[in-house]
Formats: structure tokens, C-alpha cells, sequence
């Protein structure tokens, strides 16, 4: 056993070599990528690079909580150090302007992975393609399987993931996938490997409404260590694709840094600048942050971490709500039971719940087909999540669009 651990090493060793000699410019495009004439993600980097958070003091911390509405400068108080003491006060005002724009309404609805096969060498995601996990890509009978189980539970929207390939799970393949979908759920949304615009209206046309997009960091230096090999690695092209799914029709874009991965606060500032940027460029955008923590993994990598806490993270999701006051804001399963009511009773506004990461365990007659992407810290069941959000006083919603 010992001898294999040493084997598996020496391997991985090996693999890592190879990739530094391989290794493709991560700020060039590749063939088929599809290259925007945008601003967006020069004036995001700029704007993150120039965040100084150390800068800012008490006084200017007062002064955006005095705000009814809060400038880039004011968003950029509030994420600093000098707004922790604050941290009651913020998260009164945060909760009341949840509760001006959304009521008591929390949003519910669960992710469906489809597939796990990974074209991609992201050293802290369990997906990636040298870690040993069982790989399985549900078919479409599977898929219907698992969408009809689903929708037992009374959940109207859906999230469908895959692995980051496109040879396994094509474009046409989640396509179909949406398709099914559409016989059961309201409202779908996808976090997949970045595509072209084109793809993107092809998907929508599927029945698709909203993309979610986690760039991970917006350090573009820190991402090249962490993404070793695969389209991942190219920063621009997953930094633009909310514009280009924008592009395509979708209505919705969501924006998420891992927290942990690189500062906090500079990755937390860089991705509400990114979604206020594209906010103002396309109005009619439905903007959504997700705030994932960073969670232990199968065959875990060491990627030295940066241990962001819960005060912080709370502090990062009302930052969120004062500076977008109209965003949805999502907290995952990564989080406990009691850190996810916690926050939803603030400023987040719509939970997952019958989470699974695996592929393929909706379904009553279904096993497991395929490994986790993460371990999950809430496995509260739908019934479960409902019950306790009407515990806490607030409105379960499971759909709020209506296509005419």
C-alpha cells in the first residue's frame, strides 16, 4: 500500500514535469475560442490590481453605510479590514435591503450532474483529469431518470453540471439535456465548460436560462499556477464568457470567485466589479453571485489555501447585496446547515437543497455512476431546507417566471 502511495507520487511528479515542459500561454486564445471586442476584463484587472484595502478607514466604512446606494469605491470599504467591527451594523443594513427588493422570498433548487469527465488539470478541483475518481456520463433515459425524480420534490428550477469536456459531454449532448429539462423545471441553469456566443443562443434555444461561471481567481498569475493544462487555463476566454452567454440570449449570468484561492478580498472585489460592469453594459441582465468556499477534494493537491472564516464570508456576501442590491445571491451546499440559514436570514436569497455532486443518485433505483466534485456540508433533503426556512420566518419560492 505503501509502495503504491510511492508509485502514485512519482507519477504525479512526472505528470507535473511534462505539463511546465507543455504548458500553453494561459492569456492566448486557442483555435475556436471566440475573442470579444470588450473592455470589461482589462478595466476588471486594472480596477483589482489598483484595490489597496488597507487604504480604507472606519470614516469611509460609516460613510457607505450612510449611503442608500453604494459606489465601486464604497463596495471597495466594505470588503476591507476596517469594515469587520462593523460587521453587525452592515449586516443590518444588508438584511434590509434584501427584504426591500426580495421580501422574505428565498429561492430553492438543486444541481444535477450529468457528467464528470474532465479535459482539464485544475490541481484543487476533484473533476480534474489525473485524479483517479470513477468517470460516468449519464445518458439521456439517465438523465430523464433523474429529472423526474427531481421534480417529485416539488423543485421547479434545475442547475445541470458537467466536467469541463467537450469531447465527452458536447454542446449538442447538453443541449439534449436541457431539452428533458424543459419537460419538468421552470427555470434552468448551466455551469459548464465556457463556449462560443453561438453556443450559447444554441443552448438557450435548448431552453436554457441563465450560465453560471466561476472564474476561481481573478489573479491572473495565481491562475496559471492552478490550471495546468486543458481550455480551462485560458484566463480571458473564462473570464468573458458571462458577456458572451449574454450575447447568446441568455437572461441570466452568474459570477463566483473560489474563495480561498488567492486574497479573498481582492477576488471578492474583482467579481462585483465584473458583474457591475456587465450590469451596466446590458441592463436587462439578471445578475447572480455565488460565494463558494474552498472544500476538501478526492485525492486532494496541496495548494496552500487561504482560510477564509465566516465572518468574513458574511461580510463578502452582504458587501454583495449593498452593492447590488437587486443581485441573487446563492449559498452552496459547501457551507453547513447553520452558516446556510445564517445567511439566507441576511442577504443571500436562494439555497440549494437533495444536493448530491456525484453522477447519477436522484433517482430511487439509481446508484452512484460517478465521484464527487467536493464534499458537500449540508445533505439536507428538499422537504428539510423548505421546513427550515419557514422555521426562520421565511417564504420558500420554488419558481417566480413565467414563459407566455
Amino acid at each position: 500500500m505503501q509502495q503504491d502511495h510511492v508509485n502514485e507520487s512519482i507519477l504525479s511528479e512526472e505528470i507535473l514535469e511534462d505539463q511546465k515542459k507543455n504548458r500553453i500561454d494561459h492569456m492566448t486564445y486557442l483555435p475556436g475560442m471566440e475573442v470579444l471586442e470588450s473592455d470589461v476584463m482589462d478595466r476588471v484587472i486594472a480596477a483589482m490590481e489598483a484595490y489597496d484595502y488597507t487604504r480604507y478607514t472606519k470614516a469611509d466604512v460609516r460613510r457607505a453605510l450612510a449611503k442608500e446606494s453604494r459606489s465601486v469605491e464604497d463596495f471597495a470599504a466594505l470588503l476591507s479590514p476596517a469594515a469587520l467591527p462593523f460587521l453587525e451594523e452592515i449586516a443590518q443594513a444588508a438584511q434590509a435591503e434584501t427584504r426591500k427588493h426580495f421580501g422574505n422570498s428565498v429561492y430553492m433548487f438543486t444541481p444535477i450532474y450529468i457528467a464528470n469527465y474532465c479535459e482539464n488539470y485544475c490541481i484543487y478541483c476533484g473533476f480534474n483529469c489525473h485524479n483517479k475518481i470513477n468517470r460516468a456520463q449519464l445518458n439521456a433515459e439517465e438523465i430523464e431518470q433523474e429529472m423526474q425524480a427531481i421534480a417529485k420534490t416539488g423543485l421547479q428550477e434545475v442547475l445541470i453540471l458537467t466536467g469541463e469536456s467537450r469531447t465527452k459531454s458536447t454542446v449538442e449532448y447538453i443541449g439534449e439535456a436541457c431539452k428533458i429539462a424543459r419537460k419538468y423545471f421552470k427555470v434552468i441553469g448551466l455551469e459548464i465548460y465556457p463556449v462560443n456566443s453561438d453556443e450559447y443562443a444554441y443552448l438557450h434555444r435548448c431552453g436554457a436560462d441563465y450560465v453560471t461561471v466561476f472564474q476561481e481567481t481573478y489573479h491572473a498569475d495565481k491562475y496559471e499556477t492552478l490550471h495546468l493544462a486543458g481550455h480551462k487555463r485560458i484566463f480571458p476566454y473564462r473570464l468573458n464568457a458571462q458577456e458572451r452567454a449574454l450575447k447568446g440570449g441568455m437572461r441570466g449570468v452568474g459570477f463566483a470567485a473560489l474563495l480561498g484561492l488567492d486574497d479573498f478580498r481582492k477576488d471578492a472585489f474583482a467579481t462585483g466589479y465584473h458583474a457591475y460592469l456587465l450590469q451596466r453594459k446590458y441592463p436587462h441582465a439578471e445578475i447572480a453571485f455565488s460565494c463558494p468556499r474552498l472544500r476538501p477534494i478526492i485525492n486532494n493537491d496541496r495548494i496552500n489555501p487561504m482560510d477564509v472564516h465566516e465572518r468574513q464570508l458574511l461580510q463578502v456576501v452582504c458587501a454583495y447585496r449593498l452593492f447590488m442590491p437587486f443581485a441573487s445571491i446563492t449559498v452552496s451546499t459547501r457551507e453547513c446547515a447553520r452558516v446556510r440559514d445564517h445567511l439566507v436570514g441576511i442577504a443571500a436569497t436562494k439555497i440549494s437543497a437533495g444536493v448530491s455532486t456525484g453522477i447519477g443518485e436522484h433517482s430511487e433505483n439509481s446508484k452512484k455512476k460517478g465521484d464527487d466534485q467536493f464534499e458537500i456540508s449540508d445533505g439536507r433533503t428538499v422537504e428539510e431546507v423548505y421546513d427550515a426556512l419557514l422555521e426562520h420566518g421565511l417564504q420558500p419560492v420554488m419558481n417566480d417566471y413565467i414563459y407566455v
